[in-house]
């Protein structure tokens, strides 16, 4: 992610932004199912953690992601996990990491999706909201810059941490690849912004 990064590299990072936000932000049906089970890896830690994902997508139907996808994150009371900015920061919901993405996004021109009741601040919504930024939904295309402050705010200082422990969680199993692809990606995102000469904490 150089300065001179191209539309293809910047592409890519949208795009896995955006599969990743709709595997956290609702159970997948069984057309994004089969859709992982196609994925191919390389040899990269990513791409080998692509190909675990796609390998367990092709042991499991619908209906058993939508469970556990339930029990990591809804459950009976609340789920395993509690995917937001605010509790990994603070260790409370709605707390000043909330406030301030809503600040951000009102600056961004990034509005909340009607219908949609959690706060902003879960990890699905933010990894959408990166893909917005990098492909210009939002309006313009956000520079590397304007980049790196949304990710070093909002996403950098919780988002390994969260990935971590959803590839460790009990209920884990479609789940755990998909932890571990967001870990890697984070650590892949963080040193090209260092790369890039932009510190992202």
């Amino acid at each position: 992610m150089s300065q001179s990064v191209t539309g293809d590299e910047d592409a890519l990072r949208a795009h896995l932004y955006d599969y990743l936000g709709a595997l956290l932000s609702a159970p997948p049906g069984k057309d994004l199912i089969e859709k992982t089970r196609q994925l191919a890896g390389d040899k990269t830690d990513l791409g080998r953690a692509v190909s675990a994902l796609a390998r367990v997508a092709a042991t499991v139907g619908a209906q058993d992601v939508e469970r556990e996808y339930h029990g990591l994150f809804i459950g009976i009371g609340r789920g395993e996990l509690l995917p937001y900015a605010s509790f990994y920061m603070t260790g409370f919901l709605n707390e000043k990491p909330l406030a301030a993405l809503r600040a951000d996004m009102a600056r961004l021109g990034i509005e909340r999706t009607p219908n949609v009741f959690e706060p902003e601040d879960n990890i699905g919504s933010l990894c959408e909201m990166m893909a917005g930024l990098i492909d210009g939904r939002f309006g313009e295309r956000a520079s590397l810059v304007r980049q790196q402050e949304f990710f070093g705010r909002h996403v950098a200082p919780w988002a390994t941490h969260f990935f971590t422990d959803l590839e460790g969680a009990q209920t884990s199993l479609f789940y755990a690849p998909v932890g571990a692809v967001g870990r890697i990606f984070m650590g892949i995102e963080k040193d090209a912004f260092r790369m890039a000469g932009i510190s992202a904490a």
